[in-house]
């Protein structure tokens, strides 16, 4: 697929899709190593060291930069990707949506199936549902997409916003964890893992429906920042870039510093209210950086060739983190979760999927054109 209206494709989203993915395990790796793993995630959040540590400060900063910021970092790129496809068909006289439908109906059965095998906070399934959403309403007016764009993120800021007062009005004592929950993912077998989610999925499916509206939005703004020329390696998508910088983390940064200080009854308006600010400045910085790399090094590469294969990047160091984390392969959750380093250990784990995954990938790329659930989807799609 090409990025550019001229079918050239542009590099740098090569390199955002890298970082969203490597970025969105910045965050999920602390599900895989809880107790409980995403059912204790979901009830009682993360466990953070003891404050006052030098682990404890590396966690909270870990997951300051990472939490939130990387899900909407990849949920703009999807909205790109949709804009890519439109393109494509209109130059090629192609009816809209057309053939892209039978694309988001794909996307949600691989979305389906990951959440079912493999990891509960699946976003593929509600990236899907959006993508048809958006992709009609690309053949709307600019000013229409304009006034859903915003009427989107108005919504989602308020529901947001109810939320977290509902939070901190609430007596706080909650639901304790279930020790079943933990036994299972510390001992029990894949199956009735899987059977788990299954019983649980009403539950461990509310991201994207509580989020439907910001899905929308961030959709929304990259069909526009695409169109604005955001991604060129021209002039233009230089200036676009430096602004994106200074506005995104130029906000984004002290709102998300002045939620994370509220406390956690306010983690909703630092996941979702902050960080889509930061995701932003994420793209401007990146492509700040990337502007400025005369030869890239062994990191743009991997991140470049990560972010080819994003589908099977994103499955696939989620399939690994369960295969060292859970009681159905090394078991690392358990064995480590008592350890006075147990920080440094996480941020190890995150560290070596990474190197896994960009190297693997280049390997691969080197063999074949499209990673192995691109080229499966490919090779669907063809039928």
């Amino acid at each position: 697929m090409t990025d550019h209206p001229t079918g050239r494709r542009l590099p740098l989203l090569d390199v955002l899709r890298g970082a969203a993915i490597l970025g969105t395990l910045m965050t999920n790796i602390w599900i895989f190593t809880a107790p409980g793993a995403e059912w204790g995630v979901l009830r009682s959040g993360t466990a953070q060291a003891p404050s006052g540590s030098a682990a404890a400060v590396a966690e909270r900063v870990f997951r300051f930069l990472a939490d939130g910021k990387f899900l909407s970092l990849l949920t703009i790129l999807f909205g790109v990707g949709l804009a890519i496809q439109y393109g494509s068909a209109e130059r090629r006289g192609q009816p809209w949506p057309g053939r892209y439908t039978w694309r988001a109906l794909f996307l949600f059965a691989e979305g389906t199936v990951h959440f079912v095998l493999v990891f509960a906070w699946d976003v593929l399934m509600g990236y899907a549902v959006t993508a048809l959403c958006v992709a009609w309403l690309l053949t709307r007016s600019e000013r229409a997409r304009r006034r859903v764009m915003w009427w989107t993120a108005g919504a989602h800021l308020t529901v947001m916003t109810l939320l977290t007062a509902a939070l901190a009005t609430a007596d706080g004592s909650g639901e304790p964890l279930s020790p079943r929950a933990v036994d299972l993912y510390a001992h029990g077998g894949y199956l009735d893992q899987v059977a788990f989610r299954l019983e649980n999925a009403v539950a461990l499916r509310l991201e994207p429906v509580l989020t439907f509206f910001l899905l929308v939005f961030l959709f929304l703004l990259g069909v526009r920042l695409y169109r604005a020329g955001a991604f060129g390696a021209d002039a233009t998508g230089r200036r676009v870039r430096v602004r994106l910088a200074g506005w995104g983390l130029g906000l984004g940064v002290p709102a998300g510093a002045a939620v994370a200080l509220a406390g956690p009854d306010f983690f909703l308006l630092g996941r979702y209210g902050a960080a889509p600010l930061m995701a932003v400045g994420y793209i401007g910085l990146i492509g700040v950086l990337v502007d400025r790399v005369r030869r890239p090094g062994p990191v743009l590469s991997g991140l470049t060739s990560v972010g080819r294969t994003a589908l099977s990047g994103y499955v696939a160091q989620n399939v690994l983190c369960v295969l060292l984390s859970y009681g159905v392969g090394l078991g690392l959750a358990e064995r480590l979760w008592d350890e006075p380093g147990r920080p440094w250990w996480v941020m190890g784990l995150w560290a070596a999927v990474c190197a896994v995954l960009m190297a693997g990938s280049a390997l691969w790329l080197r063999r074949f054109p499209a990673g192995p659930l691109e080229a499966a989807q490919k090779w669907a799609l063809r039928r």
